[in-house]
């Protein structure tokens, strides 16, 4: 990189960071060794609203030095005033001088609406050629995709939660989605809406546009925020999945099949939505084959690290490791691009359907690993993962404050998951799956529960259970 070393104190960024929801190193000892200047929003001066972007690098004294993951680049979008703006006073970063704008106050820009429409107004200027306005010396590029004319009137409104990105929407009209932790190199969220977009997929949001920059000494492209339809009315797949199950605990003594709030029907919908997108994947992506013999090495890798964290998996050890030894023997997996980290709520329904957000893949893993292909299998066992979470989520729920009827409940929460489970995969399907497409994605069932034990012992102790159930029932273990 070669930056614009026009640079504040970086213990502003280091204070400011440490309060944010979105930043994922809290509780880990870091420095801000290095702050780059991206440079200025282009549009910015329009109404005399100035946006500059800037790039905190992070290094982390917990781990070792030749760590692979000791540093993280964070982006930090500014808005600058002279005096200062006390509707901000939440999002306050710094004071300080700046050679381009003298003293100035310092707020983070997604919180504030005159720089968010800096923003909207610098996407709709790009042209479709893909190239920023011609008239920026701005190093920022803003990329659009034809077909939609963005509402320029639209007012912004910063999304809150625990993400690990932040998300705008502007009115009704789009949303925004801003990389906070960045990586040199495409951003598969980026690569996968793009071409699901322009083959006409009606299972994402489309793509509108997006925002990168090339790092000058590396040459590689950053990706740092993209523009897409705004899905306003659409409910979460997880909570609605939740919500079914809520009925079924009401109804009293009706099965899962004879309640007014059956999913099964939605879970089919969900999972012909799912097999006709990893179908536009293998037409848009490479396609190829790994040895099951690494798949299933990487799956017993996995096991035995997770054994560290997660003492109770050692008594279903032996049976996982005879499955993943079955696995080995299918010779060829066939292998594309995938979801990667695909659940309930990585979906959302709306009055047209199902749609798939979210191709970022597990954020946890590095960029390059993320865009490796892998098997279609990985995401339905996902999938099968959430719809064996949302019962029992509910029925520890209810457990909380009714302690009698437990039994009933775990039965009940048994049977909508095997119902829904079994209705999302013959629709993914749509024919009778081979004894080897079952062996395979019981594999990846239980090798994704491993997963969940240790993010459970780490995060939510409580919920411990409901990971290692699945596995007992997976592995054929008590």
């Amino acid at each position: 990189m070669t930056p614009d070393k026009r640079l504040p104190d970086p213990q502003f960024f280091a204070t400011y960071l440490e309060r944010t929801r979105w930043f994922g190193g809290k509780g880990r000892g870091f420095t801000v060794t290095d702050v780059l200047r991206l440079g200025q929003v282009p549009g910015s001066s329009e109404d005399g609203t100035r946006a500059v972007i800037y790039l905190v690098e992070l290094t982390y004294t917990d781990v070792a030095a030749d760590a692979a993951d000791r540093t993280d680049l964070y982006q930090v979008p500014l808005s600058f005033y002279t005096d200062p703006e006390s509707r901000l006073d939440h999002a306050f970063v710094g004071w300080w001088e700046d050679p381009d704008h003298g003293w100035v106050h310092a707020y983070d820009a997604l919180h504030d609406r005159e720089a968010m429409a800096c923003w909207l107004r610098s996407f709709a200027q790009a042209a479709e050629e893909e190239s920023g306005p011609a008239d920026s010396p701005s190093p920022l590029v803003f990329h659009r995709l034809p077909g939609h004319e963005l509402d320029l009137e639209a007012h912004s409104a910063l999304f809150s939660g625990e993400q690990s990105n932040s998300s705008v929407a502007f009115g009704e009209d789009a949303l925004m989605k801003v990389f906070r932790r960045v990586t040199p190199g495409i951003n598969p969220d980026i690569q996968i809406h793009e071409v699901l977009t322009r083959a006409g997929s009606e299972h994402v949001a489309g793509l509108y546009g997006w925002l990168d920059t090339v790092d000058a000494a590396s040459g590689s492209v950053m990706q740092l925020a993209m523009l897409q339809q705004f899905l306003r009315t659409a409910s979460d797949g997880f909570e609605l999945a939740k919500t079914s199950v809520r009925n079924l605990y009401a109804e009293g003594d009706l099965h899962a099949d004879e309640v007014g709030g059956d999913f099964a029907a939605e879970a089919a919908r969900l999972g012909m939505a799912v097999a006709e997108v990893h179908e536009a994947l293998r037409r848009a992506f490479e396609v190829g084959t790994v040895d099951a013999g690494f798949v299933a090495g990487q799956m017993r890798e996995r096991l035995v690290a997770a054994q560290a964290v997660v003492p109770e998996l050692a008594q279903h050890a032996a049976a996982l490791r005879t499955l993943f030894e079955q696995v080995s023997t299918l010779g060829d997996v066939t292998v594309q691009r995938i979801h990667g980290d695909l659940h309930l709520g990585q979906t959302l329904r709306t009055s047209r359907g199902w749609k798939i957000v979210d191709f970022e893949g597990e954020p946890a893993k590095p960029l390059a690993e993320r865009m490796l292909p892998d098997s279609a299998w990985r995401d339905v066992a996902g999938m099968l993962r959430s719809f064996d979470y949302a019962p029992h989520v509910v029925e520890r729920t209810a457990a909380d404050t009714d302690s009698e009827g437990g039994a009933q409940r775990a039965y009940r929460a048994n049977e909508w998951a095997t119902r829904n489970r079994e209705a999302f995969v013959d629709a993914y399907i749509g024919r009778e799956p081979t004894p080897a497409e079952m062996l395979l994605l019981r594999a990846y069932e239980a090798d994704k529960a491993v997963y969940e034990a240790v993010y459970e012992a780490r995060n939510r102790p409580s919920w411990i259970p409901i990971p290692l159930a699945a596995i007992a029932r997976l592995a054929g273990t008590p």
